[in-house]
C-alpha cells in the first residue's frame, strides 16, 4: 500500500545491533545523566537529569512497543527477554500483558472498541485542564492513581473470572518488575549511590515520564480530523532535536507511519516517511510540525463552554 514491495521489503529488515545499539543507548543517557548530578549536584543538573531519564524511561517503553510487534530482535526469544528485562520490568511493565491490549489498538484505532480510545476522545480540552493534568502528572499524582490499584495499568489481567483480583497473577506479574528494580537499586548501591535510586529512578518515573506519555499520546492520536481514515486516525509529529532530546525519543513521533505499516523497526520510520513524501497522497496524512502546536490544538477549548 503506497510503497512498493522492494521498498517495504527494505523498511521490514531488522538488525540485532540496531536493537542492541538502542537498548545501551538509553541506559547509557539513564546512568550518564545521573553521573552528570553526582559530578555536579545542583538544582539545574538535577532538573536536567529528571528531565533526561523520565524520556529515556519512556524511551524504554517504546523498545518495549517495538519488540511486542517483534521488531527489536530478530530472534524472537531474545526480543521477549530483552524486552521484559531490560525495557520493560523496570518501568513496572510487562509485554506479555502489553501485547494482545495493543494490538487490539491496532485492529480497532479510535474506533468505539479501541482500548485506547479514552486516551484521546475527550479532546479537545481548556487550557485550565491541561494545566491541572500537567500538575498531577508532573507531582507524581497521576503515577500514585495509575499504579494504585496492585499494578496499575495491568489491574485488569490480575482479575479472576468473578472480577475478583488473583493474588498468583498478582504475584506472577510483579516479581519481573519487583526482581529488575531490585538488581538496579543493588547496582547503584554497590557503586556507592543507593540514593540515586529513589531520586533519579522512581522520581523520574513518577513525574517527567508521566507528563512526556500524556503529551505522547495527544500528539498521536488527539484532535484528529477523520479517525475513519488510515491516512489521518494517527499522527506524525515532525520533531527538532530539543524535542527528540526530551519529548521524542526513539522515533516515537512517526506515529502515522507506525500505524500504516507496524511490523516496520523504529528506525525505519524516518525513512519510511521520506519515501511517502514523494506519493501523491502525502498532502492528506496528519503531519504536524512540532509538539508545541499540537498542544495548543488539543488545549483551545474555550472555558465558556464547559460553563454551559
Amino acid at each position: 500500500m503506497y510503497l512498493s514491495r522492494p521498498e517495504l521489503r527494505d523498511l521490514r529488515k531488522r538488525s540485532a545491533w540496531r536493537g542492541t545499539w538502542q537498548v545501551c543507548h538509553a541506559w547509557g543517557m539513564i546512568y550518564g545523566a545521573m553521573a552528570l548530578f553526582v559530578w555536579a549536584p545542583n538544582v539545574l543538573t538535577l532538573l536536567l537529569a529528571i528531565m533526561i531519564i523520565g524520556t529515556r524511561q519512556l524511551g524504554l517503553a517504546i523498545l518495549m512497543h517495538d519488540a511486542a510487534h517483534g521488531l527489536l530482535f530478530p530472534n524472537q526469544r531474545l526480543n521477549e527477554f530483552v524486552a521484559n528485562w531490560f525495557c520493560a520490568f523496570p518501568t513496572l511493565v510487562d509485554i506479555r500483558t502489553y501485547r494482545p491490549y495493543h494490538l487490539v489498538h491496532h485492529r480497532h484505532t479510535l474506533q468505539d472498541n479501541d482500548p485506547d480510545l479514552a486516551l484521546s476522545a475527550h479532546f479537545p480540552i481548556t487550557r485550565a485542564s491541561f494545566r491541572r493534568k500537567t500538575i498531577r502528572d508532573l507531582t507524581g499524582q497521576t503515577f500514585l492513581r495509575q499504579y494504585g490499584n496492585t499494578i496499575g495499568p495491568q489491574q485488569t489481567e490480575v482479575a479472576d473470572d468473578s472480577g475478583l483480583i488473583d493474588t498468583k497473577r498478582v504475584l506472577n506479574l510483579a516479581r519481573g518488575p519487583l526482581i529488575s528494580n531490585l538488581v538496579l537499586l543493588s547496582v547503584l548501591a554497590l557503586a556507592g549511590y543507593w540514593w540515586l535510586y529513589p531520586l533519579l529512578w522512581v522520581l523520574p518515573l513518577a513525574t517527567w515520564r508521566m507528563w512526556v506519555t500524556r503529551v505522547r499520546n495527544i500528539a498521536e492520536h488527539a484532535v484528529i480530523a477523520d479517525r475513519n481514515d488510515p491516512l489521518k486516525h494517527a499522527r506524525t509529529t515532525i520533531a527538532n532535536p530539543l524535542e527528540r532530546l526530551f519529548i521524542a525519543p526513539y522515533f516515537v513521533n512517526y506515529h502515522l507511519e507506525h500505524h500504516l505499516y507496524m511490523w516496520i523497526p523504529c528506525y525505519n520510520l524516518p525513512k519510511a516517511h521520506r519515501l511517502l513524501k514523494s506519493q501523491e497522497i502525502f498532502p492528506d496524512m496528519e503531519v504536524r510540525y512540532g509538539y508545541w502546536g499540537v498542544l495548543k490544538d488539543a488545549s483551545n477549548k474555550p472555558e465558556s463552554v464547559v460553563a454551559a
